[in-house]
């Protein structure tokens, strides 16, 4: 039996519990697609799929509100898949596996996908409630949402006629996102030359056991970049001693914290044991500098066994290193509007090498438009020194706040209705598909909420099942009370 079989409420665990089952990472959601479909044909429900993939579900409105508002439920299908190096999970055909501890969900070594199946969950579960007082329901559930918000790019005008929205995508019950930042990607492409090695040792560096994390709900912790710790090391070590650089690679998705890193250097085998020893004694002070956030923080040094490959010239080395030194990460800037709220960030994400290029990727976020431009820029500007190509696709826009949201007021009432609290609301740090939708269908009044959920996006992600259930009572009072409006 699952884990979350005796957990409440049953209907919703019911669906996330098939859900975890599929495989569903971004750009593989047909089979979860499928799923969602099938259920709204046993439901006896509308049901369409467009071209991108996406799936939106028509329930009409319970008898005598058929007057009542139309209101869209949102989140979206696919999943972030991240594990640990040691895990042998395989996203493409194995389900994730669950592990209860207390009241916290989670998987064994992977992301959970609670982010965004908890609200895929719920939607269909408020769809299969046959005594909910509601109005016109449409529910929409996109693709492609982790990679650049694709799905919902790609919804057009005619699928929709609710202009209430209730996203279901957010991570901290009893706050309410009512704004979102806008985000676009760099990709730096560096052409690299090699040679003969002249060392003749081979050494592996491998740094592992960061926290990783969303590249901005996560942003502000300080927490490790493991490109970007290997590449300091690295770069400082080549003005201790004389080294040649075989590979680097590191991270993966454009919106997670990249948590390991990997390369080979070659050193004089005479070398060998001081480079270690002071790989070792930098490692103490890396230890030092981000032991608040990131405890378990490793590098493992292995020599490998024969004849070194060709390394890159010792220019190609330079020119790498220092651009991935220069690239900024982390905050850029604090919004001057709303108290501790990150306006501007980067996330250096990931690097992969091959023989005669390294390709670099990078993230930025912003809530400010211009601020968002001026980031790209200098990311640009970094990378045009060194000789990189520089391909920047368009990006995704925020979600402003509207303070005087008719749905924000309802969404707080009814909150302390439920739970005898006092709900707050902010913007947060991460693009939301709102931002896209709100373009779309212009007077679109949204609102996004959530569960208790952590570090989505990395193999810590978990959800706190008891928030779980609040917040889909909170979803019914919402759906009632704008039904009685």
């Amino acid at each position: 039996m699952s884990v979350v079989a005796h957990l409440e409420p049953k209907s919703l665990w019911k669906y996330f519990d098939e859900i975890r089952k599929i495989p569903r990472g971004s750009g593989n959601e047909k089979a979860v697609g499928d799923y969602v479909l099938k259920v709204a044909k046993d439901l006896g429900l509308k049901a369409v799929r467009d071209k991108e993939g996406n799936v939106i579900i028509y329930k009409k409105a319970a008898p005598g509100f058929e007057k009542s508002p139309a209101v869209v439920l949102q989140g979206h299908l696919d999943m972030v898949n991240e594990k640990h190096s040691t895990s042998k999970h395989d996203f493409d055909k194995d389900p994730i596996n669950l592990i209860l501890e207390g009241n916290w969900l989670l998987a064994d070594g992977t992301t959970l996908g609670a982010d965004n199946g908890i609200g895929v969950a719920a939607a269909l579960a408020v769809l299969e409630d046959d005594k909910l007082k509601h109005g016109p329901l449409e529910a929409v559930f996109t693709v492609d949402e982790e990679r650049g918000l694709n799905g919902a790019r790609a919804l057009t005008p005619d699928l929709l006629r609710g202009r209430l929205l209730l996203n279901l995508d957010s991570e901290e019950l009893g706050n309410f996102s009512i704004g979102c930042a806008g985000g676009a990607d760099t990709h730096l492409t560096l052409p690299l030359k090699r040679t003969e090695a002249k060392g003749d040792q081979v050494l592996y560096l491998h740094i592992h056991g960061l926290r990783g994390g969303h590249s901005g709900i996560d942003i502000h912790e300080g927490r490790g970049n493991a490109v970007k710790i290997l590449n300091r090391l690295i770069w400082q070590l080549s003005r201790e001693f004389k080294i040649e650089m075989v590979s680097f690679n590191g991270g993966d998705k454009h919106n997670a914290i990249p948590r390991e890193a990997f390369s080979e250097i070659v050193v004089r085998k005479r070398d060998g044991a001081k480079v270690t020893a002071w790989l070792e004694k930098a490692m103490e002070e890396i230890h030092t500098e981000f032991k608040p956030v990131e405890a378990k923080i490793e590098l493992t040094i292995e020599v490998l066994k024969g004849k070194a490959p060709k390394v890159l010239e010792a220019a190609s080395m330079e020119k790498l290193l220092g651009l991935i030194f220069a690239l900024p990460h982390g905050p850029l800037a604090m919004s001057r509007s709303m108290q501790g709220l990150v306006e501007t960030s980067n996330n250096v994400a990931a690097i992969k090498s091959s023989a005669a290029r390294a390709i670099i990727l990078c993230s930025s976020r912003s809530s400010n438009s211009a601020a968002l431009r001026a980031t790209r820029d200098k990311l640009a500007a970094i990378a045009r020194m060194t000789g990189a190509k520089v391909e920047q696709p368009e990006g995704y826009p925020g979600w402003m706040p509207n303070l005087d949201s008719p749905l924000l007021k309802v969404t707080l009432d009814t909150y302390m209705e439920v739970t005898g609290k006092k709900a707050v609301y902010s913007a947060i740090h991460a693009g939301l598909e709102c931002g896209i939708i709100g373009e779309k269908f212009p007077g679109m009044d949204m609102i996004s909420f959530g569960p208790d959920l952590k570090h989505p996006h990395s193999p810590e992600e978990k959800v706190n099942v008891k928030t779980v259930a609040k917040f889909y009572e909170h979803l019914l009072r919402i759906i009632e009370t704008l039904a009685k409006s």
